[in-house]
């Protein structure tokens, strides 16, 4: 048994796999309707969610599995003081995987330590967020048609930003690749990202607070929004939330082909004029999503796909 609880957990060749079964998927999804039938997937959400939660439960769906789901620490046992550890090793009786969202960095490692079942992080806290991730790197690869040797603007929350941190780390360990880290200095990308990430790896960066400065050079630009519940003080929040709005104006500096990305939900850090653009992916991502978490869900329960193909071949 094993859990994906960052996206480090997963090799270049299960990433590459993983997306190769998602193209797979869309291209013969009537080939894979049945394979988790009798199967059941927990979806274990103690923070509000839309677009992670459909998501993952859709993929089950489409897969001929069913769901079992908690929105909200209200509607649980957590309600009663009851711990992470003990609430997955409930679950665990019921179901066969769980993705799990919790407020509380670290909260998906107790809970994968604790379950007797494949656990997922849906994202904990303002940690990391690996299926968001796995979303970003199809999103990416259909788009470009590579991963490698790319120049990536992140654009926003990089302190808090649990996507951003995630899509760091995988993206990094691509060759060729820099980034342009665009925020303002209150938050800017944590040092330990940094050292983990990109100055361990020996990736090429620079920091800036100027979006339009910058946004000339990007293959890929990553926008984030300034996020309330991540925050202590209100007045902080009110002061940085508009910091960077994207607009039809600000794109007519950029490449033709840059790809615009945001992991959602958005605020007004992109107006909407820009959805028309032909190089706003966003919407894209969200669909990728689906299929990355139904192939990843494939991989856990050791169903195969082309990812279990190669890992089966090496």
């Amino acid at each position: 048994m094993r859990s994906v609880i960052d996206i480090s957990d997963l090799s270049l060749r299960e990433l590459d796999g993983l997306m190769d079964t998602a193209e797979d998927i869309i291209a013969r999804p009537g080939a894979y309707a049945e394979r988790m039938r009798g199967k059941k997937l927990a979806t274990l959400f103690f923070e509000p969610s839309t677009r992670t939660r459909l998501s993952f439960e859709a993929a089950m769906y489409e897969l001929g599995g069913n769901v079992l789901s908690v929105a909200g620490a209200g509607s649980s046992s957590a309600a009663k003081g009851e711990s992470v550890a003990d609430t997955v090793k409930t679950v665990s009786c019921y179901a066969d995987i769980i993705a799990m969202r919790h407020p509380k960095e670290g909260a998906a490692l107790v809970a994968a330590r604790a379950a007797e079942v494949p656990v997922i992080n849906a994202g904990d806290g303002g940690h990391c967020h690996p299926t968001q991730t796995l979303a970003d790197l199809l999103t990416i690869r259909r788009e470009k048609g590579r991963l490698d040797g790319l120049t990536i603007g992140v654009c926003g929350d990089l302190k808090f930003g649990r996507t951003v941190h995630s899509l760091i780390g995988a993206m990094s360990r691509y060759p060729g690749n820099r980034f342009i880290l665009i925020s303002p200095e209150e938050l800017k990308l944590p040092s330990y990202v940094k050292g983990e990430a990109l100055k361990k790896n020996g990736i090429p960066y620079r920091q800036t607070t100027d979006l339009e400065e910058v946004i000339g050079e990007l293959d890929i630009l990553y926008m984030t929004r300034v996020q309330r519940e991540r925050f202590f003080n209100e007045e902080d929040y009110l002061r940085l939330k508009d910091s960077y709005i994207l607009t039809p104006e600000k794109m007519k500096k950029a490449r033709a082909d840059l790809a615009v990305m945001h992991p959602l939900p958005r605020v007004n850090e992109i107006s909407v004029q820009v959805d028309e653009d032909p190089r706003a992916c966003y919407f894209k991502q969200v669909l990728n999503g689906k299929y990355m978490r139904m192939a990843l869900i494939l991989m856990l329960l050791q169903e195969g796909g082309a990812a279990g193909r190669r890992e089966a071949r090496a």
